[in-house]
């Protein structure tokens, strides 16, 4: 089982004494998600009207040569339907804390000799 990992970009699921450690993640992709308006799009002049409502943070996880009670841990703790996370934050510059949903979770070919999964990825999107 991991523990609290300064460097790590994921620092912890849940916060407080209730936290879960995951190892750190071996790609960590952090991308800004603009939600526009429903009514946004081209006008017949050719201008964009983008309509921006908000925006959001999305999180691309994966972890590779993961083995049995690692890849369990990480699974787990990102199981719930909302997860708070304090993550590495680009556009901040810092850690921050916000409450997230995951995507659909996979994980790439275990390999029984090596006691191995080749990778378990998935996504992390701001709710």
């Amino acid at each position: 089982m991991a523990s609290y990992n300064p460097y790590n970009p994921i620092r912890g699921i849940g916060i407080g004494t209730s936290a879960v450690y995951v190892p750190a993640p071996s790609k960590y992709q952090w991308d800004l998600q603009d939600i526009s308006d429903s009514d946004a799009g081209r006008t017949e002049d050719e201008l964009m009207h983008k309509n921006r409502l908000g925006q959001k943070v999305k999180l691309e996880l994966e972890w590779e040569a993961v083995n049995l009670e690692e890849g369990s841990t990480i699974l787990t703790a990102f199981n719930p339907e909302y997860v708070v996370l304090e993550y590495l934050d680009a556009m901040a510059g810092t850690y921050l804390i916000k409450t997230f949903y995951i995507g659909d979770r996979s994980s790439v070919l275990y390999n029984a000799i090596t006691g191995l999964w080749d990778t378990i990825s998935f996504s992390a999107i701001e709710q």
